[in-house]
């Protein structure tokens, strides 16, 4: 019987998180935010990639199908959290018009709560905004939680001209390694074959040598 071909891992140090600071005081008073630039490593695809416990990790895709398909090789898929699981919580219980403010609170408040307790979250994003991308790296700087993004870049039939527009520059910021202007250590793009070749997301350190 022919033998299989090892597995491809890729492993995130776990020191490898946020230098963030503040910047000076402009001169109206006002203080700037946190500066949250860091050098972002480009991932190659990989059969496993395992990230440090404690992250905060934003999956972005062009449907909502394509990012649950990819959540769905988390090793724990109770890291994952979305706006649209949010709001089917609150279906029933406030009023329609009021239900997307609410669940982005409510979203914010739970990745908040997470990462202050030194949890992990696999954060599903609705769309590219980089607006959206910031609010929670913020939240995961303020508590040197290493952050993380993976781009599903796969089919793109049914999007609109703005969220293609706002695709194609995640995707031109990545591929030149920008994304660490965000705040985000690393970044990976997945599409064709190589969505297809990840296996596993794993968030545990790596194994220790016995020797």
């Amino acid at each position: 019987m022919a033998e299989q071909p090892p597995t491809r891992s890729v492993k995130i140090p776990e020191d490898e998180r946020g230098g963030w600071s503040s910047d000076r005081p402009r001169r109206d008073g006002v203080q700037r935010p946190p500066n949250l630039s860091v050098r972002c490593r480009v991932l190659k695809p990989a059969t496993e990639i395992r990230y440090s416990p404690g992250s905060l990790l934003m999956i972005a895709a062009p449907s909502p199908a394509e990012r649950d398909r990819l959540a769905e090789r988390l090793d724990n898929r109770a890291t994952l959290m979305t706006l649209d699981r949010v709001r089917g919580l609150l279906a029933g219980q406030v009023a329609e018009e009021d239900i997307d403010g609410r669940a982005r609170e409510v979203l914010e408040a739970a990745v908040l709560k997470r990462l202050e307790g030194n949890d992990t979250v696999a954060l599903g994003l609705e769309g590219f905004d980089p607006d959206e991308r910031e609010r929670y790296v913020r939240i995961a700087a303020r508590f040197r939680r290493p952050r993380h993004l993976i781009l599903i870049d796969a089919s793109r039939e049914g999007i609109d001209e703005e969220h293609r527009a706002a695709l194609n520059e995640l995707r031109r910021r990545l591929d030149a390694g920008e994304l660490g202007a965000e705040g985000f250590q690393t970044a990976m793009r997945l599409g064709g074959g190589s969505l297809g070749e990840l296996k596993r997301i794993i968030f545990r350190p790596p194994p220790r040598d016995d020797d």
